[in-house]
């Protein structure tokens, strides 16, 4: 029988299918298998009171996800100044403790050792930039819903990154707020923040805290920002973010600047 040009193709593509099927080998991933990792959160803010660093350990991929706290550590926070400060671990296991004042304009260096390995970080306390108000309106994307906008006047010829935090009735809104001044700087600024996990209605107390972020923790929160879900179809394929941490550790150290502005939607 001959073949026209059409039921070749089809020939051809038949076996390819067959060929392939026939070639399958099961690929074992030893997802279980992976190194654990330490995981540090630090913060030093111009808030006088506790500054915190919680210290935790990744397990494997086929665990529950609950990093167990990492105890008995050495931690430690030095300034550029000379003055260093002792952590002392709390009642909650893994979360290191020690009240001061951070600085604007101070680099602070933080130092954790354990299990005979040493692990640092190192930030620089922006000035700050304080933000004027809180404004709500009508959120166009959520029907019955209101869009909060922070309000703030960029320091001009200043590189300048910030971070904010919402609180919804008292519940940190768990998406990643992050901004800067590479197109805006000098400028007035409202910055909206669509939220992706809370409505806020009528009735609802809304908390804005607002960071004045160094440039590596400005890349830490936008890689995560890049990451967590934008709507249909998600953001990027999760991985690591770049954190400021040595060692092959994950988190970050931060050292910034803080302020808190509240509004009840009316």
């Amino acid at each position: 029988m001959q073949l026209n040009k059409f039921n070749y193709h089809i020939l051809v593509a038949v076996l390819i299918l067959l060929g392939n099927s026939s070639c399958q080998r099961v690929i074992d991933l030893k997802l279980d298998n992976a190194a654990t990792q330490l995981v540090i959160e630090g913060n030093v803010t111009n808030v006088h009171g506790a500054q915190y660093v919680t210290i935790s350990q990744t397990v494997p991929f086929t665990n529950t996800n609950t990093f167990p706290a990492v105890s008995k550590a050495t931690v430690t926070i030095a300034d550029d100044r000379g003055n260093t400060y002792n952590l002392v671990e709390g009642t909650t296991p893994g979360t290191y403790i020690s009240v001061f004042t951070g600085r604007p304009g101070i680099t602070y260096t933080l130092t954790v050792i354990t299990n005979g390995k040493t692990y640092t970080g190192s930030s620089t306390m922006p000035q700050p930039v304080f933000f004027d108000q809180l404004s709500y309106s009508n959120n166009t994307f959520k029907n019955n819903t209101e869009l909060i906008t922070v309000n703030y006047q960029d320091p001009i010829n200043v590189p300048n990154q910030y971070r904010f935090v919402l609180y919804v009735n008292g519940v940190q809104d768990k998406t990643i707020f992050d901004a800067n001044d590479n197109f805006n700087d000098g400028s007035v600024v409202s910055f909206p923040l669509y939220q992706n996990n809370d409505d806020i209605v009528l009735g609802d107390t809304v908390v804005v805290e607002e960071q004045c972020i160094d440039k590596n923790m400005f890349t830490y929160w936008f890689s995560l920002s890049q990451q967590q879900n934008n709507g249909q179809g998600g953001g990027t394929a999760p991985s690591n973010p770049p954190s400021n941490l040595s060692n092959n550790a994950l988190g970050y150290f931060s050292a910034h600047t803080e302020q808190r502005q509240s509004v009840i939607i009316k």
